[in-house]
């Protein structure tokens, strides 16, 4: 797979990223949802922290959540950068195409997430109760760095309380699928299942 194609599929998830981001940060109340069907919903929120909406001051009290969010953001600079490297290393190397596209979908979903955390909290305003504007005259949520990421795909195929023989969740009310998501987290999952699928035609011994 050549560089350009590669560009390509980045730019195009990118694009579906970032659109659909926008739109439901201009158009929707934080915590708004629609039902699209009784499996898929559009629910609106912001990620603030890692996956899941974990922060890393979770972890430790001695760490605020602003110098863990800066920390974060500045982590996941230097992350795209070291996947931008394999990814054109790979190319260059003529790697397994499979092998390309996975890095290109994680490199795209990385980028998407990044784009949110470092310029979202200066070029929207709060969600809070509100419709967000773009480019608000009074300035935005935060600073530079300390954007949330915005999420707004939920898959609650079954709700039910389970089982009660279960051990640890047995009775519990359970929600599958719980996590909201957006076109980037898609994009990352898709190219790490690509890796794990396809490892040996990936990863070639020789």
């Amino acid at each position: 797979m050549s560089l350009k194609k590669a560009s390509l599929l980045i730019i195009v998830v990118l694009f579906i990223d970032q659109i659909s981001k926008i739109y439901i940060k201009t158009h929707f109340i934080l915590g708004e949802d629609i039902t699209v069907f009784n499996w898929f919903r559009i629910y609106f929120i912001e990620n603030e922290g890692m996956a899941w909406g974990t922060k890393i001051s979770d972890f430790s009290s001695s760490i605020s959540d602003r110098t863990a969010k800066t920390s974060l953001t500045v982590f996941r600079i230097f992350a795209i950068f070291g996947i931008g490297y394999w990814l054109y290393t790979t190319i260059k190397n003529n790697g397994h195409h499979l092998l390309t596209i996975a890095i290109s979908l994680i490199f795209a979903g990385a980028f998407g997430n990044i784009l949110d955390s470092v310029f979202y909290g200066i070029l929207f305003n709060d969600s809070h109760g509100q419709i967000a504007s773009f480019m608000p005259a009074a300035g935005g949520y935060d600073t530079l760095l300390h954007g949330k990421v915005v999420d707004m795909l939920y898959f609650p195929i079954w709700k039910g309380y389970l089982p009660e023989w279960l051990p640890i969740w047995g009775g519990k009310f359970f929600t599958f699928f719980e996590p909201v998501f957006n076109v980037a987290d898609v994009a990352i999952s898709a190219g790490f299942v690509m890796l794990l699928l396809f490892n040996k035609k990936a990863f070639p011994k020789s």
